[in-house]
C-alpha cells in the first residue's frame, strides 16, 4: 500500500522549516546507513539531535497524529523520530531496503519498521531526479511530490532515490511501528475506514449502518492490534 496525503505542511510551515534546517550542522549521510546501504548512500543529513533541540522533530509528530488520514493508514504504535536529508546534484540513494528493527535513540528499546514516511520540503520545480521510486505488487511506482505533502509505503519495499540532476532535494523522513503488524489486515481496515468516513458526510451520526460499520472496524482492529 502506498499512499499520499498533500498539504500535511502549508507553504508558509514548510518555509519556516526550511529556515529552521539552514540553521542546523549536516553530516555525510552515509554515518547512518546499514551495511549494503552504505556502498549506494550519497547525501546529507541533518544533526539528529540538534533537529531534536530545534522542536522540528515534535512539530512534525505533533502535525501526523493530528491528521486522520495518516492515522487510519498507519496506525502508529510507536514513531522513529524524524530525519532530515538534503540531496544536491549527483547526489543519491540507490536500491535497497529499509532496516527491519532499529533502536530508538538514546534508549535500549528497539521498534520494528512496519511503515516508512517521506515528507517532501522541496517543491519539484525546485530540482531534477531526485525521484523517490518505490518497488510495489503492482510495480515500480515514481513519488515527487508537492512541498508539505507526503507518502507512506511499507518500509520492506525496495526503493531509492535517483540521482538529482538540477537545483536540490529536501526532505523528512522516518519510519512508523504499526499497531497492526499484518500488511493486509492493515490495508483491509484503513479501505473500511475510508468507507465509513465517506459515509459519514453523508448521513447522521446515529444512522445504524455508521454504528454498525463502526462496530465491525473497531472489533477487527481490536482483533489485530498487538499494542
Amino acid at each position: 500500500m502506498l499512499i499520499t496525503i498533500e498539504k500535511v505542511f502549508s507553504p508558509d510551515e514548510v518555509a519556516a522549516l526550511r529556515e529552521a534546517l539552514e540553521r542546523l550542522p549536516w553530516h555525510d549521510g552515509v554515518a547512518t546507513a546499514g551495511s549494503l546501504g552504505r556502498a549506494v548512500k550519497h547525501n546529507r543529513q541533518a544533526d539528529e539531535e540538534a533537529a531534536a533541540r530545534a522542536g522540528l522533530v515534535d512539530d512534525i509528530l505533533r502535525r501526523l497524529r493530528a491528521t486522520p488520514r495518516y492515522v487510519s493508514a498507519a496506525l502508529p504504535n510507536r514513531f522513529y523520530p524524524p530525519r532530515f536529508n538534503r540531496y544536491g546534484v549527483g547526489e543519491t540513494y540507490g536500491a535497497h531496503v529499509d532496516g527491519a528493527v532499529m533502536r530508538l535513540p538514546g534508549t535500549d528499546s528497539l521498534m520494528r519498521t512496519d511503515l516508512s514516511t517521506t515528507l517532501f520540503l522541496s517543491a519539484p520545480d525546485e530540482y531534477d531526479g531526485g525521484v523517490l521510486e518505490v518497488d510495489t505488487r503492482f510495480g515500480v511506482q515514481e513519488v515527487k511530490l508537492d512541498a508539505g505533502d507526503l507518502v507512506l509505503y511499507p518500509a520492506s519495499s525496495l526503493h531509492q532515490v535517483t540521482p538529482v540532476t538540477r537545483g536540490e532535494r529536501i526532505a523528512s523522513f522516518f519510519w512508523i511501528e504499526s499497531m497492526v503488524r499484518d500488511t493486509d489486515a492493515r490495508v483491509t481496515l484503513f479501505d473500511l475506514d475510508e468507507a465509513i468516513q465517506a459515509l459519514t458526510r453523508e448521513r447522521p451520526p446515529a444512522d445504524p449502518i455508521l454504528l454498525a460499520l463502526s462496530g465491525v472496524y473497531h472489533n477487527l482492529l481490536r482483533i489485530h492490534a498487538s499494542c
